[in-house]
């Protein structure tokens, strides 16, 4: 019975494998400043450190095939006059990287050609000078990114509470996005036309770039600590990972189109570490992973139907402050390599970690590998700020594994991507953010109408003859309660109960379910007509948060009868054993009776004797007597 709850995933069983030591880079010197940043960024021909350096600022460049000790002396990228905070790689040219500094400047790089690490006894050691230097920031550089589709492109925050957007070509900003505090964190969406931030204030905000406008924004994580955020891919949802105000560790899921409502579903509690968790999120897979700073460990999840299911964890005990991702394109395909994480350990080695799918067959496994970003841009930046959208180039991954010419095809943009509401030019520049434009009355009748009854479903749940009934049908016979994540403030979630994160994921109801399922029909049981009275009551199919809602029932009360028939069937099974167990106590008081009369009887016997027989003597009533003495051999 518990096979069918197993929620089939091609990643049910990724496992991280680690590098050995000498296939690792050692001897770095990671930055020991404090900012919040992930300290390293890879891409396919290198590994760039922000590295401790006295004399101003400096980071390192070190060529993936150059594995083992580094040299003490090494060629550094110098030419901030402070630390460097945050660099980032160019998706389209691999030797083009930007730095972001405590001095309030931007720098972009070229890495040399034929450039190495390790140098020739004698050789004098030249350090990198930038390109060029942006400047428009007032305050340190704490982040740098750059655009997934359109070249040149550069987003920069600063401790000015700006985000600003550059046209390297041109050297200058093109728009400012303000803030009401530092932003800690930001990601473009999949065709790079909206960003969303975090900042200091506690706020998550989706924006414009082009017209330095909010499309939405609502409040995050309540903690006081930094929290990241992460566009999931193709969908219209962002995941955010922050603290509760009792400073546990959350990661939780939105809509893009309404941050207000708060997360979908709930704030999910991971752990009551102290580290922030650096997320990414893994598009061809669909795999969201968590490492937190000062961690071993990286969690990894799946992201499907506004869940997150827990496939495994990666563990070690080396802990980590900095985390980098290899671009899809770099990649191990013969390998079954699905994605490749560089950590740092103990500041002073980068370890990679192979994330791997078991299979036997040796040739392209197409299922786990659907079309990946490739290295041209879309459009250019001049076409960008002009209001043009694309969706990014990709590439085929089995002319990866053939070693072949790469096969580049056109994208699609994702019907679900949120659009950017027009700003009209009349709406004067002092104008609240942009709000969005309410949802249509069917969508939020639906939601409204699977609302109602969610309370009283609570409190059916919360009973304690439920909790006993799904208790025991938990532990007999391997029957799981199916959950896709703890929650941290509900003691059951619609599908199933809480179990801790760090479990491998459990089998899950949902897959039982098909997409299109018709609309339940209301049980017989009366325990359970509270959950089918709302699917009852609404004639067209739910969209939005009531689809969602319905499903959440739906599966709820699937899982209901599944228990019902479980407990029946046991309930059958203690009737016969109690059946059995009365058999022989009957069976053994008969034999205990049969025992109590025997006793009797001996009794019964030894009491004749003791009257008739006194002494050996013979001497009976006061008459003496000859009576043979009482032996082994004395006849009955």
């Amino acid at each position: 019975m518990s096979g069918r709850f197993v929620r089939a995933s091609k990643y049910r069983h990724v496992f991280g494998q680690p590098t050995k030591k000498e296939l690792c880079y050692e001897n770095v010197r990671v930055s020991n400043n404090a900012w919040d940043s992930n300290l390293i960024k890879v891409n396919t021909l290198y590994l760039s450190v922000n590295w401790n350096a006295s004399g101003g600022g400096a980071f390192a460049v070190i060529p993936l095939t150059e594995r083992g000790k580094i040299p003490d002396q090494i060629p550094l990228f110098r030419g901030h006059t402070a630390a460097v905070l945050d660099t980032d790689w160019n998706p389209f040219d691999d030797h083009v990287i930007a730095s972001g500094s405590e001095d309030g400047k931007v720098g972009i790089w070229k890495v040399p050609e034929n450039y190495s690490v390790i140098t020739e006894q004698g050789d004098s050691i030249t350090d990198v000078q930038p390109v060029t230097k942006l400047s428009g920031h007032t305050r340190k550089v704490g982040h740098v990114q750059f655009h997934p589709v359109a070249n040149n492109v550069l987003a920069s925050s600063s401790g000015d509470y700006t985000v600003k957007f550059w046209d390297i070509e041109a050297g200058k900003p093109k728009t400012t996005l303000k803030h009401n505090d530092m932003v800690v964190s930001m990601s473009f969406n999949y065709i790079g036309s909206l960003l969303a931030t975090t900042s200091r204030d506690k706020k998550i905000r989706i924006w414009d770039p082009r017209s330095e406008k909010v499309v939405v924004e609502g409040p995050g994580h309540a903690g006081a600590k930094n929290q990241r955020v992460v566009w999931l891919g193709e969908h219209d949802r962002i995941a955010t990972t922050g603290f509760s105000k009792m400073s546990d560790r959350q990661v939780a899921l939105w809509d893009t189109a309404d941050i207000k409502k708060g997360p979908i579903g709930d704030f999910y509690m991971l752990d009551s570490s102290a580290g922030i968790c650096m997320p990414f999120y893994d598009a061809g897979t669909k795999c969201l992973y968590l490492a937190g700073k000062g961690d071993g460990n990286i969690r990894y999840f799946e992201y499907d139907n506004d869940e997150l299911y827990p496939l495994s964890e990666y563990k070690s005990a080396e802990p980590q402050r900095g985390l980098a991702f290899m671009p899809k394109r770099g990649i191990s395909v013969h390998d079954n390599e699905v994605v490749r994480a560089y950590k740092t350990v103990y500041d002073s080695l980068i370890e990679p970690i192979q994330f791997i799918v078991p299979r036997r067959a040796e040739n392209f496994q197409a299922d786990i590998y659907p079309d990946c970003p490739s290295g041209e841009p879309a459009i250019t930046a001049a076409e960008w700020f002009d209001g043009k959208d694309a969706a990014p180039k990709l590439i085929n991954l089995e002319s990866v594994y053939d070693g072949v010419e790469l096969i580049v095809v056109e994208g699609t943009i994702p019907v679900s991507a949120p659009v950017p509401e027009v700003v009209q030019p009349s709406v004067p520049a002092a104008t609240e953010p942009v709000k969005e434009e309410p949802k249509p009355a069917p969508s939020s009748t639906a939601a409204a109408t699977y609302k109602a009854p969610e309370k009283d479903l609570d409190k059916i749940l919360s009973t304690p003859k439920v909790d006993d009934m799904l208790a025991k049908a938990s532990e007999a016979d391997d029957v799981p309660v199916p959950a896709p994540l703890a929650k941290e403030e509900s003691s059951w979630d619609a599908e199933g109960t809480d179990k801790p994160v760090a479990e491998p994921l459990k089998p899950e109801l949902k897959q039982t379910i098909p997409e299109a399922a018709p609309k339940p029909t209301p049980p017989t049981d009366t325990a359970h007509e509270p959950v089918a009275e709302p699917a009852a009551e609404v004639a067209p199919k739910p969209t939005g948060a009531g689809a969602l809602v319905a499903r959440k029932l739906e599966a709820l009360h699937n899982h209901f009868t599944d228990v019902k028939t479980t407990l029946d069937s046991y309930e059958q099974r203690f009737a016969e054993m109690i059946a059995f167990n009365a058999k022989e106590l009957d069976a053994r008081d008969t034999r205990i009776g049969i025992l109590e009369q025997e006793i009797e009887k001996l009794k019964e016997l030894l009491g004749t004797n003791a009257g008739t027989v006194e002494n050996t003597t013979g001497e009976t009533n006061g008459v003496k007597e000859d009576v043979p003495a009482l032996n082994d051999e004395t006849e009955d």
